[in-house]
């Protein structure tokens, strides 16, 4: 199988540049009086803005891309693919939250290598924040206002020291169950907060949580871009079942439980 080999300079730019560029165009269609609300076949919910967003980071990572994989969201032929090196694309993660206006969704792009996430951009346009790796794998947030073309300042990201004592924990705010509230209930929680979509990888990410349990279905294209950005800020992602790391290009490209987390938590079973 021939080696595809992408330069990390443009990857960053075009990732960069494609998230905010789709940003725009989600903000235009939330901040309209209102748009139009549709059920896929699994009964999640999409929107024009999704399908938007999904055009314009297809079309800008095939042109910068065309030898390597796409797999994305809203394209179901792209689910059929086997593959190991590929960019994956959440155009808009985080829909319901999109939908009741609560500003907790997110544009995520990742790029996967030999099944580990090592480059990723995670937007929150209504939140204005905006997290991503940069080409040597470190991860930062950048300071808005936001041009896609000239990027800003930018300040590194990084995991804080955990108190397994007084932990913080963040947890999905459209997803969340009592098989979580029972896990989570394993450890000393000095604060419980709840969001949306892939932010809460970058809240791990930048030390603002220590732990992000997910025990419920999620999909590799709605935590590649996230896991990126909390692995270059020197956290992990482990599978909940065996505790090794969560890796991407599975049949599917469904994924097992996990958890997010920094170095120094004691994981519990």
């Amino acid at each position: 199988m021939r080696r595809i080999v992408v330069d990390q300079e443009t990857l960053a730019r075009v990732m960069r540049k494609l998230a905010l560029e789709a940003g725009e165009a989600i903000m235009e269609i939330y901040n309209r009086e209102d748009f139009e609300v549709r059920e896929k076949s699994d009964e999640s919910p999409v929107t024009e803005a999704d399908e938007a967003a999904d055009k314009l980071i297809s079309a800008g990572l095939r042109a910068a891309f065309p030898d390597t994989p796409l797999v994305t969201e809203e394209q179901a032929d792209s689910h059929g693919q086997s593959v190991a090196t590929f960019l994956i694309v959440d155009p808009l993660d985080g829909t319901k939250e999109f939908v009741k206006r609560r500003g907790d969704f997110t544009v995520n792009i990742a790029y996967v290598e030999d099944g580990e996430p090592i480059r990723g951009v995670v937007y929150a346009p209504a939140r204005g924040r905006l997290f991503y790796t940069r080409p040597d794998g470190k991860s930062v947030e950048e300071e808005g206002p936001f041009d896609p073309e000239t990027p800003g300042e930018t300040q590194p990201i990084g995991v804080r020291v955990p108190n397994n004592d007084a932990l913080l924990v963040v947890a999905s705010q459209s997803h969340r169950d009592q098989a979580t509230d029972d896990y989570i209930g394993h450890y000393r929680v000095e604060d419980m907060r709840s969001a949306g979509s892939s932010l809460k990888f970058c809240l791990v990410a930048t030390g603002e949580a220590d732990l992000y349990p997910r025990l419920g279905r999620t999909m590799e294209w709605d935590t590649a871009a996230g896991h990126a950005v909390l692995s270059g800020a020197g956290g992990r992602v482990v599978r909940f079942d065996d505790q090794n790391p969560l890796r991407y290009g599975k049949s599917g490209f469904e994924n097992p439980f996990f958890i997010a987390h920094a170095p120094g938590v004691t994981l519990k079973q």
